[in-house]
């Protein structure tokens, strides 16, 4: 199979998904949770955060997490780790990917990270050289790479200056996000094209949020213009609690959907994502907003 006929799904939904959610999820849910996803066939699964449990509490069981898991081979499981401290910790954890986080936005990266954009660098270089020396996977994130909730749109020329120094830290894969979810499939394929000119698409995957109702038409826009490698969160979970007006990330289930009809290969089998999606709306109490599984939901009233 050729690559033109597969992509890569990261499932971000145990970390990205929960991190935002007022209501725990206790953490043997979290734990079943991963290895649902393993067995569903999902290679890159983030599994929580080693941000300090005093900003986001909703992940601060990430060591009992990654304690209780199944590690399936062949499954990369990542964590955020936001600098040396929570390096430490997610070692200490045997991560088998490290994923660092910054803004193209100077305001958001603030407001996220308690620092300015340069003043950010020294503290994700260490993190970065640490992780490889470990011979980790070092995925980098670039939020509010199409529009800021404080700034607005933001430059493509700012974009590239924040991945541009990413790239040069040793990261080996690169996540650009539209954290509130305003980016429309325009946007999306000039910036993609610029990326594409200037670094290659190998290491670059997509990053959506469904506030306005354009993730899917979004990540159909970047892999058109050559993007093979996009996350997602089961059944739509997710937000920024430092993005006022953020929705839930792209559902992985609505993105199987499109793939699979369009017979592109992911390697997920879909039915047992929607299986556990089900389950984790029961287990969890959570109720969620994809439309895969609403139609899941009305076809199983129809049945009763």
């Amino acid at each position: 199979m050729s690559l033109a006929d597969t992509v890569v799904l990261t499932e971000v939904g145990p970390r990205d998904g929960l991190q935002n959610e007022h209501q725990p999820v206790p953490t043997e849910v979290k734990v079943e949770l991963v290895n649902r996803l393993a067995q569903a066939g999902f290679r890159h699964i983030e599994v929580s955060s080693f941000v300090h449990p005093r900003w986001i509490p909703q992940l601060a069981d990430a060591e009992e997490v990654f304690a209780a898991i199944e590690r399936r081979p062949g499954v990369c499981y990542s964590a955020l780790v936001p600098n040396e401290r929570g390096l430490e910790r997610a070692l200490r954890a045997r991560v088998d990917g490290v994923n660092v986080f910054m803004s193209a936005s100077e305001t958001h990266n603030r407001k996220n990270i308690n620092k300015s954009i340069d003043e950010t660098f020294p503290v994700l270089q260490p993190v970065v050289s640490a992780a490889k020396a470990e011979g980790l996977f070092v995925r980098g994130y670039v939020s509010t790479a199409f529009g800021c909730p404080y700034e607005g749109r933001i430059s493509v020329d700012q974009v590239l200056k924040v991945v541009d120094r990413l790239f040069e830290m040793g990261i080996d894969e690169l996540s650009v996000g539209d954290t509130i979810g305003v980016a429309v499939p325009r946007q999306v394929q000039e910036l993609v094209g610029h990326l594409a000119w200037r670094f290659g698409l190998e290491r670059i995957a997509l990053h959506f949020h469904d506030t306005y109702g354009m993730a899917v038409a979004n990540v159909w826009a970047g892999y058109g213009a050559g993007v093979r490698k996009f996350d997602g969160s089961l059944g739509g979970l997710g937000g920024c609690p430092y993005a006022p007006g953020a929705s839930g990330n792209v559902a992985t289930d609505d993105l199987l959907y499109l793939f699979e009809q369009l017979n592109v290969e992911t390697g997920v089998d879909r039915e047992q994502t929607l299986g556990t999606a089900a389950w984790f709306e029961r287990a969890s109490g959570l109720r969620l907003q994809s439309h895969a599984m609403s139609i899941c939901r009305k076809e199983a009233e129809r049945d009763a």
